[in-house]
């Protein structure tokens, strides 16, 4: 039996999908991710295997202070063996109601803050052909200071408030790499939107 893959948005317009899975195998499975070796016919009607990860969603949290001023952290990135600057986010957990309550936490760990505004400002898919992981990004507003919660494998973990103009340079220069970092901030400025928190 043919499994179809067929996003809800396709099958609302009506459109057939040009993949067709045949059958899926989890072929390994961790508490961060699964990776699955599918059986596929592909657009051209040929045979074909499909390898990708199953990952659990993520977080990216632009918190800014009513200055203007933005939070980044800074630590050691293992897959990419270097210290990078990035916003503060992270997975989104079990124990997590949904992508909002991540967000808090996430922001709530690694830096100490707590945020009364919270707004979704979009969707990053970093790595398409690989996984279905979803990056989604907040902006996180009227906030106040607490204490850090950090667990053992972020304890290098830096924070660092950064004007806007400053964390821009960053994103421009290539500094600051991460996908969801930097669609975040280039977002707020090619939007004007940071000027809204000033208010």
């Amino acid at each position: 039996m043919v499994d179809v893959i067929v996003n809800p948005r396709a099958r609302q317009a009506g459109e057939v999908p040009p993949w067709q899975r045949l059958d899926s195998t989890a072929v390994h499975t961790t508490s961060w991710f699964e990776v699955r070796h599918d059986s596929v016919i592909r657009p051209d009607g040929c045979c074909d295997t499909y390898v990708h990860v199953v990952a659990p969603g993520s977080v990216t949290v632009l918190a800014m202070d009513y200055h203007g001023r933005i939070m980044l952290t800074r630590q050691w990135i293992y897959t990419h063996e270097s210290t990078q600057w990035r916003l503060p986010g992270g997975g989104v957990e079990q124990g997590d109601s949904d992508a909002l309550a991540a967000a808090r936490r996430e922001l709530a760990e690694e830096t100490g803050l707590d945020a009364a505004r919270w707004e979704l400002l979009g969707q990053i898919h970093g790595a398409d052909s690989l996984s279905n992981h979803v990056d989604r990004i907040f902006l996180a507003t009227d906030l106040t200071s607490g204490e850090q919660r950090l667990n053992p494998g972020e304890a290098d973990l830096q924070v660092h408030w950064m004007s806007f103009d400053s964390a821009l340079d960053l994103v421009l220069s290539g500094e600051l790499p991460h996908a969801g970092s930097a669609y975040a901030i280039l977002l707020m400025a090619v939007s004007g939107s940071r000027a809204d928190t000033r208010r």
